[in-house]
């Protein structure tokens, strides 16, 4: 849909998926928007969770079981996706036809296949499509990557990024999680993904990667555990690291620059007190005192990154966290996969049509085959 820039209507949404990412972060998003959006449909096919959603949103909003009649009933604007990852790209396909734009949930795709299928919907049908990477839209994460991105702290050196966090047997009991089919992979997409889509964000185009991935102590077809030594276009050098095997859960991004320090330390949202800069001994006090976060502090959130979708919408541009902003991220994963199941460096730029990875993160590689599970 073409709008005029300043357009003040408000956007109808719909949201498909009424679990606990939808209830819990998008459903407050919207509120936050209300003078922006208006919420008028959900879908999900368990009737009994649509009902408590729509007793939580408001008797106004409009329920279906079955997306293609709601396209079709209610022609929304704008289309919220929170539903299990092997659905994303079918159901993101379908609303880009219907001329909706989309917010999605990581991982947007399971694959560069389906992904590059998304950017065709794209092109066919002038909407776009967004994957939810809320942490790069704290007033915090703004900050940060102006000061990296202009030179202010001097070039960046080297860089840690830290998922570590820790699943139980229960967790791996839904069924969708855990498998290849339905989830994509393990913590390297389900989890860390967006501690690493932030560290991209602050540092720009990645060179080379090396990897390993292991399953240590879950069942599951995927891993439980990835490491990852990263080279930078600039020069940098990277470790990335995704758990769901550690106890003391934190997510953690460190950059040292020439001239400082940057740290971010959180677990699940990041505020302007969650970052801390550091000075190298030649800096003078006053240039480390510019670098404080903003007065102003803006948490990441679906809040936030909602409202710099709406503002896309309203000039009519590309969103950000869309086309091959969003792709770099997924990219990251495949190569990262590639080289820890195959033992080789991988390339920016080498996983296309014909490679296995291209197809699946798991690349059909035998020493990691997908394995059957009940």
């Amino acid at each position: 849909m073409s709008v005029s820039p300043g357009s003040p209507t408000r956007r109808r949404v719909a949201v498909v998926g009424t679990g606990a990412i939808v209830s819990g972060s998008h459903l407050p998003a919207l509120r936050a928007h209300s003078d922006r959006v208006e919420l008028v449909a959900a879908v999900d096919v368990d009737q009994e969770r649509l009902d408590t959603f729509r007793e939580l949103a408001g008797d106004q909003v409009a329920g279906y079981t079955s997306m293609d009649a709601m396209l079709d009933a209610v022609r929304p604007d704008l289309v919220l996706i929170g539903t299990p990852p092997s659905l994303h790209r079918e159901q993101t396909v379908a609303a880009l036809k219907a001329g909706a734009w989309v917010l999605c949930e990581k991982p947007l795709t399971l694959s560069l296949s389906e992904y590059d299928e998304i950017a065709a919907a794209e092109e066919a049908s002038g909407a776009y499509a967004a994957v939810v990477f809320q942490h790069r839209y704290g007033s915090g994460a703004v900050h940060a990557r102006e000061l990296i991105t202009s030179g202010e702290l001097g070039a960046p050196l080297v860089a840690h990024c830290q998922t570590t966090w820790h699943r139980d047997a229960a967790y791996y009991a839904v069924p969708w999680r855990g498998k290849w089919a339905s989830e994509g992979g393990g913590p390297t997409m389900g989890h860390g993904i967006h501690q690493y889509d932030l560290l991209l964000h602050l540092l720009g185009e990645w060179e080379e990667i090396q990897a390993m991935a292991a399953r240590l102590v879950h069942d599951t077809e995927s891993e439980d555990v990835s490491t990852a030594l990263v080279r930078f276009r600039g020069g940098a050098l990277a470790t990335v690291v995704n758990s769901v095997l550690s106890p003391d859960e934190v997510s953690r991004i460190r950059v040292d620059c020439a001239d400082a320090t940057v740290e971010l330390t959180h677990l699940y949202g990041h505020s302007n007190d969650s970052w801390a800069y550091t000075p190298a001994p030649h800096v003078a006090s006053e240039r480390a005192t510019a670098w404080r976060t903003p007065a102003h502090d803006v948490p990441s959130s679906h809040t936030a990154q909602l409202g710099a979708l709406l503002d896309a919408y309203d000039t009519g541009a590309r969103p950000p966290g869309s086309g091959q902003d969003a792709r770099a991220t997924l990219e990251f994963a495949a190569a990262l996969y590639k080289a820890a199941f195959t033992g080789r460096s991988v390339h920016a730029g080498e996983i296309g049509p014909g490679d296995p990875f291209y197809e699946a993160m798991h690349g059909q590689y035998p020493d990691w085959a997908p394995k059957e599970r009940a």
